[in-house]
């Protein structure tokens, strides 16, 4: 089906985060460091930075290529977009547009991350990260039908991106198990989610109007032309039923079949695949089918669900916590405000893989909510295993202080990343040349106070002196700029830190 959205829907709408008036973050230089900042636009030429290969993929207006890039080795897809066909039509121009805008912005583990966006003559190039188990359908049919504690697993995984994206007023609008991929293809593999095309950055005092999605997981007042994010949890219950039992809930010879009876909102769960289902499982079904927006549950509600919490408690008990992470959270501490900006672009950028799944691991076990963020009360619940819970109210205070970088009040999850990752992976030889190349923009050997504003720019855009401070806390030979020599002294001096 058609999956389109208007520009005045994500038209300058930026995610902004609930920010805590005594974050320590929104005190030091002036600048927030948000991971978004690192997504960068380029217009030099693609297989300057990838060695491209195979085709992996290919739609309507382009294909998707496996690369590597040449910098970290690390294997990335690339979405490439023939200029010519969206710009003659201006829906497909904006459906595209408005899958950058959401995914720059974007930081949970479920969904997928954006690394950089070029653009030449003919075509637009998005370049995100490589998950090479396939899409989560094909592991469906393989599978037949999940058990309930497979169908749990990653019900709670998409249920956590969902809550992410509706906590930041953004609705998907084609959550389907085409757009869910796994890192494996394996029953434990971590989902991500995909194909932010059709979504919108919505106001929360109005329905949505247009309609999109697809047949089988297409919500009834999305018909109706009168909706809100609720349309998302339909989606995700119509996906459970099909884990449990093989089939949809609404089924026919066509799509037009299909949505007649969707348009009348009834299902069943009888029959033989039926018979061995848990009666919890059937009625966080029902609650997320419910006919009613309103009466539905939110993706919050669905999180804290009895059937999702007892199927999924023992993949995030306190001794699955890994405790060299948790270690490092506790023990992070930065010099200067330009360090932790290097830091994190290594962390959002850069991080091999085997680091970044330990890590996201790690972070959904402490994430007890599911919300894709970490609270001062889910931090201390992982801290108060191992410490008394004044030490642990201390250590958390502290955490939140040295971590919490965006001022949101939350450890997001390139803040953890940032701060759990071991120091020797994250100052590599490779990833500080990386970073160095990245912040020194213009090539010239020296970063400057102008590519400073132009990479961490945001709040502080305008604010000369703020670049000049951060210049001169690492500027050892005084010439108002950093060369090689100055950015890795700056850097190896976190290994000393503690």
């Amino acid at each position: 089906m058609g999956c389109v959205a208007l520009a005045k829907e994500h038209k300058n709408s930026p995610i902004v985060p609930k920010v805590d008036s005594h974050s320590q973050a929104n005190k030091v230089e002036g600048v927030r460091i948000y991971s978004e900042n690192f997504v960068k636009k380029k217009q030099v030429a693609l297989r300057q930075n990838y060695t491209i290969s195979a085709k992996i993929g290919s739609g309507a207006f382009g294909y998707v290529r496996l690369a590597v890039h040449k910098d970290s080795n690390q294997k990335r897809a690339i979405k490439t977009i023939d200029k010519e066909s969206i710009t003659k039509d201006m829906k497909e121009r904006v459906k595209f547009f408005n899958e950058v805008d959401i995914l720059k912005r974007a930081d949970h583990p479920n969904i997928i991350r954006l690394y950089e966006f070029y653009e030449d003559e003919k075509h637009y190039h998005l370049v995100t990260e490589y998950v090479s188990g396939g899409e989560l359908f094909d592991f469906i049919i393989k599978s037949k039908m999940l058990s309930e504690a497979i169908a749990a697993n990653f019900l709670r995984q998409i249920l956590s991106a969902v809550a992410y994206c509706h906590e930041h007023n953004i609705v998907h609008r084609d959550l389907k198990p085409e757009n869910l991929l796994l890192d494996r293809e394996s029953a434990d593999a971590t989902v991500k989610v995909i194909d932010f095309g059709t979504s919108v950055i919505f106001e929360e005092t109005k329905q949505l109007t247009q309609k999109y999605g697809t047949a089988y997981y297409i919500a009834p007042e999305v018909l109706r032309k009168d909706y809100n994010e609720k349309c998302d949890i339909w989606s995700c219950g119509v996906i459970l039923y099909i884990f449990l039992s093989g089939r949809p809930p609404f089924g026919g010879k066509n799509d037009k079949d299909i949505l007649i009876k969707v348009q009348q909102g009834h299902f069943n769960m009888s029959g033989p695949e039926w018979e061995k289902i848990s009666p919890d499982a059937k009625k966080l079904i029902q609650k997320m089918l419910e006919y009613d927006p309103k009466l539905r549950y939110s993706a919050k509600q669905a999180l804290q669900d009895p059937w999702i919490i007892s199927n999924t408690s023992a993949n995030h008990s306190d001794n699955l916590f890994d405790a060299s992470s948790l270690e490092n959270l506790k023990g992070f501490r930065v010099e200067q405000k330009l360090q932790h900006a290097v830091l994190t672009f290594i962390a959002s950028q850069l991080i091999n893989k085997e680091e970044s799944k330990k890590l996201a691991e790690t972070f959904r076990n402490i994430d007890k909510n599911g919300d894709g963020k970490l609270s001062k009360e889910e931090l201390l619940e992982a801290y108060n295993a191992t410490m008394g819970r004044e030490e642990a109210i201390e250590e958390v205070e502290k955490i939140m202080r040295s971590v919490d970088v965006n001022g949101s009040g939350y450890i997001d999850y390139t803040e953890f990343v940032t701060a759990c990752a071991r120091k020797e992976a994250m100052l590599s030889a490779e990833n500080m040349e990386s970073a160095f190349k990245a912040f020194d923009s213009d090539g010239s050997g020296k970063i400057t106070a102008g590519e400073l504003r132009e990479m961490l720019g945001g709040d502080a855009n305008g604010q000369d002196d703020v670049w000049a401070k951060l210049i001169a806390e690492v500027d050892q030979d005084r010439d108002g700029e950093i060369d090689v020599r100055e950015f890795k002294n700056m850097m190896l001096s976190y290994l000393n830190l503690s």
